[in-house]
């Protein structure tokens, strides 16, 4: 009874408006060109696309974020469970009409903006973010990775922010492996942004480059340090797949510590390359730590 008396039937409406603008900016923009969302939507839309297709995004959607949001049931209430589940449930619903009922291809590319990815992820990002804002103003919301960060990021020592943060970078870094670039989930962080603080430093007498170096450059860094480390990581590791697709017309350093030790015979030069190594990428992971860890108490990457 005392549950009854928190829910609101206005909450319900603008929940189900917000599933349903949250289902238009992924699947209208973002799934059909290969980009990604944050958090447990991504995950849902990066695993989508790994299946077969008789797997679809909402039922992926449903069976990771439902448990999520029933396992932080103690710690974030009743009320805010059954808004949560009932969001979810119509951004899943949604987007299953959208993709296997409603005569829309997306498929391959957008039917409002094509395969221009920078119009996918600034119409994608804006869109399902006014979603997700909408869910979280009527108190619910539209992906687990919350929960999960409130519930963990105290026992791991770190805050909320850097949790949903890392945890992004590490989506992103996989999808990059996955498609064999990492532009797309650069675009994917990028299409995250909060244009109101674009507005805000315009505002406040910002320029153009002003505008790019003090904003946007800033909060597109995690993106950046992914797509470093995920580039740059394999190029010094990896020797045969270099040797099998290059033949012998160049060599990485893998190649150089390969050679050490089974031709040269020079096994202190190969420990000395392979220390120099371990080193260049405990450096690489230090710098990806430095743009990802410096989130503020509380911050959620929505």
């Amino acid at each position: 009874m005392k549950l009854l008396e928190q829910l609101h039937l206005k909450n319900f409406l603008m929940l189900t408006a917000a599933g349903v603008i949250n289902a238009c900016g992924i699947v209208f923009f973002l799934y059909p060109v290969n980009l990604y969302d944050s958090g447990i939507s991504g995950t849902s839309m990066l695993i989508s696309q790994l299946t077969p297709p008789f797997l679809p995004l909402s039922l992926f959607l449903a069976v990771l974020n439902v448990p999520l949001f029933l396992y932080g049931l103690k710690k974030q209430g009743a009320a805010f469970t059954v808004y949560a589940i009932y969001a979810v449930g119509v951004y899943a619903l949604t987007a299953w009409l959208i993709m296997d009922v409603l005569p829309v291809d997306v498929s391959f590319a957008s039917p409002l903006a094509g395969t221009d990815l920078l119009l996918c992820a600034l119409f994608g990002g804006i869109i399902s973010g006014v979603g997700s804002g909408l869910a979280i103003r009527y108190g619910g919301a539209m992906d687990g990775i919350e929960v999960i960060a409130l519930i963990f990021a105290k026992k791991l020592g770190v805050t909320v922010g850097t949790f949903c943060m890392v945890y992004n970078v590490l989506l992103y870094i996989v999808c990059g492996f996955v498609l064999h670039s990492w532009i797309l989930p650069l675009y994917s962080i990028m299409a995250k942004i909060d244009y109101g603080l674009i507005e805000a430093a315009q505002d406040l007498g910002a320029n153009k480059q002003q505008v790019l170096s003090k904003v946007i450059l800033p909060l597109s860094l995690p993106g950046i340090a992914s797509g470093f480390t995920m580039v740059f990581v394999p190029s010094v590791s990896t020797f045969y797949i270099s040797k099998k697709l290059g033949g012998s017309t160049f060599s990485l350093i893998g190649d150089i510590i390969e050679m050490q030790f089974k031709s040269a015979n020079n096994y202190n030069l190969g420990a000395a390359l392979s220390l120099i190594l371990m080193v260049l990428i405990l450096l690489c992971m230090a710098i990806m730590n430095r743009f990802t860890g410096d989130e503020d108490d509380g911050g959620v990457l929505i």
